[in-house]
């Protein structure tokens, strides 16, 4: 797998990440931690060096899956993780940062996300200066090496990048959630940072899995899923029809396709999750998948059947 290069660092990332917020069990049904171990394993294995985590999955057992898996690799992947919207206060930054160390068994984070802006979900508004301020500061002691953010608008990365640098933002993105290529998209070019598009298969229902009146098991948070709800089903699915064709030409899945397609959009890579290993190698395959101009031509018009119908809330969850 050719590897990337994050925003302006020297850090190679791979093109296809493995997302870990399913490793944290909370809000998702039937995880097994020692498939979950596996499945870590055989990613990087398969050429997937880059992992991305977060200290609110699981209140850290993400974190802790994640670092007792690949402690004897440490200098071989890259870890990223991030400190969520209620720690954005100086002292909590840090305190918080040297939590994800410890739970993830390493004493340097290679990308340190702030996982959603100040003052969301009801938590304290806090001033960029004092965030990045401390961002900056734990970069300068080699805590950490690079700093992003995620589900930030335009104007919130503006106003962060007045008091340092910004590598990286990780948006909800795929070809059934396209809100960030207006405002954000072009920013992230202009500004040489990276895109790491998380849900890029929409949370499942890319795969062509889900079928209408699918019913989640007690806890599993795709029940809120904006894309999940029955208003929008039968234009999925035809959408998906349209797909297959594309996904057959190439010997491939459609999760594959969605996650090929997300891989030839400017600036981006994909981070996709998964339960077991047959799932990690199948969402490796798809960094080989070339798309022509004809295929991204026709996707782009499936997706769009899906898209003009939503508005432009760039959260996909009715939290």
């Amino acid at each position: 797998m050719e590897l990337r290069t994050l925003g302006t660092t020297e850090i190679k990332i791979s093109p296809v990440i493995m997302g870990t917020w399913q490793a944290g069990k909370e809000m998702w049904a039937g995880i097994d931690d020692k498939e979950t171990s596996r499945a870590l394993r055989t990613a990087y294995d398969a050429g997937i060096t880059t992992f991305d985590t977060a200290e609110v999955y699981g209140n850290g057992h993400s974190e802790r899956i994640l670092g007792a898996a690949l402690k004897d690799i440490r200098d071989k992947v890259i870890l990223a993780t991030k400190v969520f919207s209620n720690h954005l206060k100086s002292e909590q930054i840090v305190a918080a940062c040297n939590r994800s160390l410890k739970n993830l068994n390493t004493d340097y984070i290679d990308l340190y996300q702030v996982h959603w802006p100040p003052g969301s979900f009801g938590h304290p508004e806090v001033e960029y200066q004092e965030i990045m301020g401390t961002l900056s500061d734990l970069k300068d002691q080699g805590k950490i090496r690079a700093l992003g953010v995620s589900n930030f608008a335009r104007v919130q990365m503006e106003a962060a990048a007045e008091f340092g640098r910004v590598e990286s933002l990780q948006p909800p993105y795929s070809l059934f959630w396209r809100v960030m290529e207006f405002n954000e998209r072009p920013y992230c070019i202009q500004n040489q940072m990276t895109i790491l598009a998380y849900s890029p298969m929409a949370q499942g229902i890319l795969t062509g899995k889900f079928k209408s009146g699918h019913q989640f098991e007690k806890g599993d948070h795709r029940v809120k899923n904006i894309l999940f709800q029955e208003s929008h089903f039968q234009r999925i699915t035809a959408a998906l029809s349209r797909l297959k064709p594309i996904a057959e030409s190439h010997n491939a899945t459609l999760a594959q396709l969605a996650l090929a397609w997300v891989l030839a959009q400017p600036n981006t890579c994909a981070i996709a999750g998964a339960r077991n290993e047959t799932q990690v190698l199948e969402n490796a395959k798809a960094a080989d998948i070339r798309l022509s101009e004809s295929d991204l031509a026709e996707m782009n018009a499936a997706g769009e059947s899906v898209t003009d119908h939503l508005d432009d809330n760039p959260v996909m969850w009715k939290w």
